[in-house]
């Protein structure tokens, strides 16, 4: 049985631990209103866009689409392109996309198509180079800024674009979390490259309306695809945000209450042992005092 020195450091340690985890609780609800706001206040753009995408690629087809809207015609090598964050302490977030990815990763090998992996965020590298080593591409490193912006989201979709022109791969997909609520984040999965054509809204589509572009329709997806690119993994890396700092408020809420559950085990323990400490010394004083 543990001394009542010892169980009283315990108590004491777990006790600075729930004030950690109550504190990291606390900003993470802080940050996790405005990385809400900022996921939310995205979407509405980036489905206006897919409507003009779709509109677009209606009347483009054949030889004259361009290459990343039309792709190479072949199936065989895919890119996993993985967000997770640099930081921990956020539950199972990082490992149910890492999970998702990797089911997906593994279907495709026994299709017999080659698979390889670009990594955003340091949290998923470990487990996907255990499981396929030797096949990580790139990794982007995210540790320089606070939060992933707009800024990530250019250079990660110009690597990507320069690495589908160069021939490195047919097919890019895209794994990050959805957010949902505080306690529900849903990991996504959605192909980026061939960028696959929105589906048009059927209001448009039965309106009968001719719409005339100038430039033409080829010239417009020529410039508008790479927005479109990075569109969508800006808006990947806001939902992954957003969706991090509720994992971790959740996470960090469970452990504040876990600790706080240990505490008062530790206590009625520290309780027990200190009165049977007292006991034995009063039986021992009453057994002295008999035997004078």
């Amino acid at each position: 049985m543990a001394s009542l020195k010892e169980l009283k450091g315990r108590i004491n340690s777990v006790k600075s631990t729930q004030k950690i985890t109550k504190a990291k609780q606390m900003v993470a609800a802080a940050k996790l209103r405005k990385a809400q706001a900022a996921a939310e206040a995205a979407r509405p753009y980036a489905s206006r866009l897919a409507k003009v995408m779709a509109s677009l690629s209606s009347k483009v087809s054949g030889d004259s689409a361009p290459l990343l809207l039309s792709g190479t015609g072949e199936d065989r090598r895919h890119l996993m392109v993985v967000a997770n964050s640099d930081k921990g302490l956020a539950g199972a977030f990082n490992s149910n996309i890492v999970r998702a990815a990797l089911s997906h990763a593994r279907r495709l090998q026994s299709e017999g198509k080659s698979v390889e992996f670009y990594l955003v965020g340091k949290k998923g590298r470990a487990p996907i180079k255990r499981a396929f080593p030797g096949q990580v591409k790139n990794e982007f490193d995210t540790t320089d800024v606070r939060e992933p912006g707009y800024g990530e989201a250019e250079r990660i979709a110009a690597e990507l674009i320069d690495m589908f022109h160069d021939g490195k791969f047919d097919i890019a997909h895209l794994y990050f979390s959805t957010f949902k609520s505080a306690l529900t984040q849903e990991p996504t999965g959605q192909q980026i490259i061939p960028v696959p054509t929105p589906e048009l809204d059927s209001s448009v589509r039965d309106s009968g309306a001719v719409v005339d572009y100038e430039p033409d329709e080829e010239a417009i997806l020529e410039e508008l695809l790479p927005r479109y690119l990075k569109t969508q993994i800006f808006g990947a890396l806001l939902e992954n945000n957003a969706s991090e700092q509720g994992a971790s408020m959740t996470a960090m809420d469970n452990a504040t209450r876990n600790a706080g559950e240990l505490i008062d085990d530790l206590t009625i323990q520290y309780n027990r042992s200190r009165q049977a400490a007292i006991t034995t010394e009063l039986i021992e004083i009453i057994a002295g005092a008999e035997a004078l």
